[in-house]
């Protein structure tokens, strides 16, 4: 396997093969290789239902162009992409105190565009507690977040410990 100057995986045809006689109920839909027209034009002819593989196409842009470019690409669903993260965020203060703090954070995010990772930080807290997947109390700076908070993603009180939020947006 290879990895590209992005972390893309791709594979050769031998890798491939090695690949699904080790693990026959591997995932080909997200499988990038080489040179896929043998496996593409043997699964046509012998009527396997199996996805196609993807070619692998090195890209010509710079590392900059292709972060930019996934930076606006967020996997989420559309109900997560259209939300209003700053009302919810909102709603979850019970205080005067609260308010005031999760207004001065979500300046802090529209400044620095960071509101769709919001968006994401809350699907992906939902999306674990959905699968019962266990994450850690919070670590490192992020804890100065009391909005992170409330979405979840730690479960230390930044209000509560007064944390300054400039330690975490720096």
């Amino acid at each position: 396997m290879k990895i590209d100057k992005f972390g893309r995986c791709h594979r050769t045809g031998d890798e491939l093969c090695s690949l699904l006689y080790n693990n026959p109920e591997v995932n080909l839909h997200e499988i990038q290789v080489d040179n896929p027209e043998d496996f593409n034009r043997s699964i046509k002819e012998l009527f396997y239902d199996l996805p196609p593989l993807q070619k692998y196409i090195p890209s010509t842009e710079s590392i900059e162009e292709f972060d930019l470019k996934n930076q606006k690409d967020w996997y989420m669903p559309d109900n997560y992409k259209s939300m209003d993260i700053a009302k919810w965020v909102l709603e979850q203060c019970q205080t005067g105190e609260e308010l005031q703090r999760v207004g001065e954070e979500l300046l802090i995010y529209q400044e620095r565009e960071l509101i769709d990772l919001l968006r994401f930080m809350k699907f992906f807290v939902d999306t674990m507690r959905e699968n019962n997947i266990i994450w850690g109390v919070g670590r490192g700076s992020s804890v100065a977040s009391y909005v992170l908070f409330l979405i979840g993603v730690h479960k230390i009180n930044a209000i509560y410990y007064q944390l300054d939020i400039k330690e975490f947006l720096k």
